[in-house]
């Protein structure tokens, strides 16, 4: 979900940039910033569903408390966005649905 939002950077100082893909989109990202951040300043509001209703969710606390910003980073399900560093080529992609559990082997 792409969206116009009032979240806006507190300035617009130059600085080394980094380009991330969301969703197969290309989401440039000022480097140093989170991932939640750099989607948020990119209009994407939504980055995962609940597994329950199906409802979208997106950063919340920006903090690491609330985990509404869960989403899939280079392939790893159920990274929190807004703990996260942006990187040069990173692959974001929305997480959609219950997580896997890992229940290893029965002993």
């Amino acid at each position: 979900m792409r969206n116009v939002l009032h979240f806006k950077r507190l300035d617009e100082a130059s600085g080394d940039t980094v380009e991330l893909t969301f969703e197969g989109e290309p989401v440039t990202a000022r480097a140093g910033e989170t991932v939640a951040a750099a989607l948020l300043a990119a209009g994407h509001i939504s980055g995962r569903q609940t597994p329950v209703s199906g409802s979208p969710r997106g950063p919340y606390c920006m903090m690491g408390a609330c985990f509404d910003c869960l989403v899939e980073i280079d392939g790893e399900a159920n990274r929190q966005g807004c703990m996260t560093q942006v990187r040069d080529g990173m692959v974001v992609r929305r997480m959609t649905g219950a997580r896997d559990v890992d229940r290893g082997s029965a002993a």
